[in-house]
């Protein structure tokens, strides 16, 4: 499928629909297509990031129809032809369409039938010339020697890769050892390139290693993504070299040549004791290197980059990219991802969702479908989980918000014997927290039974015992004990007639005697 997004942010960094054509793999008539469309529908990047290729095809092309077959161009007649002076490859495909037309076929757009074309090159082993323009590519790559680095304590040897980097332009060239080729020292090595040369070259030429690209298909180029966010920090386009073809950089291959043997195999009777040692002897071999005359035109790789290359560099960013870790991860009950032994908090919603984790030396970033999540400050040593309040459920935040002055409060505005019961419960263990989940409980009954009948209840507990449990309430509420009245009064203070069956001095024939 076409890569419309990145289509629209190369165009947005004045890239040339030739340069994009090469970065997406599809014909600049594609290109000019997706271009036009997206101006005359107002799509800029920045896109949205839930704004996928297959929903911009459609938003592009509503009633695009499918493709028929079509005619495959005769390369044995291409090469032929590219051999007669002033014929190219533009002026071939504009013939071959011209052919098509006549013959009610469809042609191929120029990228595939260049494609065609370069297929059968490699078959021939033919070869093609292509000039190179000021600032325009950085082709890099990891030497094929090694050099050595000797631990001071144990004496034993550890390999030093070299990588280099050359601007084809100008030849000129930045070489720096590293203790390997992992992804950390790949993109450091990039930075410090950048920073060597004072600028970014607007296409970067990487070889097909993982830490660079994770597929290389026919169709289909994926980038390892921190490789793409590196390149996207430096506003640079990366086109890989394909697969087994050293001719697609020829210019840093021939330079790992040439610095294995003035730089490398120079400084291979010496003996280095750390990293930052053997670099400052890199960079002094580096700088005879690029300084040395060529032998065939006046000048020498310095000159020629402080003449005809620098001024076309793009300038460095405000600042440098920051190596990012990513990672996947699925979210648990407890809504807490982990880094590196260090718990992190993400909305609760997202439990048993997975998520992307991106994290450098100073934050840590959760994505969900591309959009951002959960931002916190990365944490180092031994420390709590760092968890937001925002990411919590509601019962979790009201948790939280339990302390004695709440339930004191809450037990107060209830009755004086509520008020009794919950300073008991919260002197009832060692520790205060321990007896927040009894309060919380006593708390909740109230919403069971009426505010009345929790502080009857509790007036009827506190009369059996000074230290009421709260079983014990809860049994009185249950078994409704706390409706039941209190005891009667004492009968000397009730008159006697109150009653029925109390007979009168009438009844035994008492009375006055006349």
């Amino acid at each position: 499928m076409v890569d419309y997004r990145e289509i629209i942010r190369l165009n947005s960094l004045d890239y040339s629909q030739r340069q994009i054509a090469a970065s997406v793999h599809s014909s600049r008539d594609t290109i000019r297509d997706v271009l036009n469309l997206s101006k005359e529908k107002g799509l800029l990047w920045p896109l949205a990031d839930d704004l996928t290729n297959d929903e911009l095809r459609r938003f592009l092309y509503p009633n695009r129809a499918s493709e028929s077959s079509r005619k495959s161009p005769d390369c044995s007649y291409i090469h032929k032809e590219l051999a007669k002076p002033g014929v190219t490859l533009t002026l071939l495909w504009s013939e071959y369409c011209e052919a098509c037309k006549a013959e009610n076929s469809i042609p191929y757009q120029y990228t595939q039938f260049c494609d065609y074309y370069r297929s059968y090159v490699r078959k021939t082993k033919a070869t093609m010339r292509i000039k190179r323009k000021p600032g325009e590519l950085m082709e890099v790559d990891w030497a094929g020697k090694n050099l050595a680095v000797i631990d001071e304590i144990t004496g034993d040897k550890h390999l030093a890769y070299v990588f280099v980097a050359s601007l084809p332009c100008s030849l000129y060239s930045y070489a720096e050892a590293f203790p390997s080729m992992a992804s950390e020292y790949w993109i450091n090595a990039h930075i410090n390139a950048y920073n060597f040369f004072g600028g970014v070259t607007r296409i970067l030429v990487p070889d097909n290693l993982k830490t660079a690209v994770t597929k290389h298909g026919r169709s289909e180029i994926s980038l390892n993504r921190t490789y793409q966010e590196m390149a996207e920090h430096y506003n640079t386009a990366v086109i890989p070299a394909r697969p087994s073809s050293p001719k697609d950089k020829p210019n840093v291959e021939g330079t790992v040549g040439i610095i294995s043997t003035w730089i490398i195999a120079a400084l291979r009777n010496e003996k280095f004791f750390s990293f930052h040692e053997l670099n400052l002897s890199i960079q002094e071999k580096l700088k005879e290197f690029n300084s040395k005359p060529f032998q065939k035109k006046n000048g020498s790789r310095l000159s020629a980059f402080e003449l005809e290359e620098k001024l076309y560099l793009q300038p460095l960013p405000a600042s440098p990219y920051e190596m990012a870790v990513w990672s996947t991860a699925t979210i648990q009950p407890d809504y807490l991802i982990t880094v590196e032994k260090i718990k992190y908090s993400v909305p609760y919603e997202f439990i048993g969702h997975t998520v992307d984790i991106r994290y450098t030396t100073k934050t840590v970033e959760v994505f969900f479908h591309n959009n951002r999540i959960a931002s916190h400050i990365r944490r180092y040593g031994d420390c709590e989980p760092q968890i937001q309040r925002d990411h919590m459920p509601d019962n979790h935040k009201l948790y939280l918000s339990w302390n004695a002055d709440t339930f004191l409060e809450w037990a107060n505005s209830i009755g004086p014997s509520t008020a009794l019961v919950m300073k008991y419960l919260l002197s009832s263990h060692k520790v205060e927290k321990q007896s927040y989940k009894v309060c919380a409980s006593l708390m909740k009954l109230a919403d069971k039974y009426s505010i009345l009948r929790i502080e009857d209840a509790c007036t009827r507990a506190l009369s059996y015992t000074p230290s009421p449990s709260l079983r014990s309430i809860q049994s009185i509420l249950k078994t409704g004990a706390d409706r039941l009245k209190s005891e009667a009064k004492d009968s000397s203070h009730t008159p006697s007639g109150k009653f029925g069956f109390t007979r009168g001095a009438e009844y035994f024939g008492g009375g006055d005697n006349d």
